[in-house]
């Protein structure tokens, strides 16, 4: 029987960070029975760009290859509350699937998602300049 996987879904800004590694931390001491499914490795950065080549819609990866196959998922938006949009994307994806949705915060604290009402959510465009500058550098969390 394989390991249940959730799947932490962050803004790609947080990657390679000490708060992903630390967030990862909280996670597995609050998940002990799930395997986290993190889109910050080679694997799903490859597969990104892959379909992103046939497509030009890269996240169709983790909609139709990735999520499919995670038991729960844990989201982090960003500290003033505001959900990006391919976060909040992942979130609706898992939900839909009737999977548990968890909400992470900034200092590791964690609560379950009931429902998505009242969400505040940043459109594409928005999301793009909370994780990069117009030279296309990370901006910080």
């Amino acid at each position: 029987m394989r390991k249940k996987l959730i799947y932490f879904g962050h803004p790609v800004n947080t990657y390679d960070k000490e708060l992903e590694e630390f967030l990862l931390n909280v996670i597995k001491e609050n998940f002990p029975k799930y395997q986290i499914e993190n889109p910050n490795q080679e694997c799903h950065k490859e597969g990104y760009k892959r379909v992103a080549k046939i497509t030009g819609k890269g996240m169709d990866y983790f909609y139709k290859e990735v999520l499919p196959l995670c038991d729960a998922g844990i989201f982090l938006p960003f500290r003033d509350g505001k959900w990006g949009a391919g976060v909040y994307g992942e979130a609706r994806k898992l939900a839909e699937q009737g999977c548990l949705i968890f909400q992470i915060n900034a200092d590791g604290v964690i609560m379950l998602m009931e429902d998505f009402d009242g969400i505040p959510v940043l459109s594409v465009e928005e999301t793009r300049k909370r994780i990069r500058d117009e030279k296309g550098a990370s901006i910080p969390y």
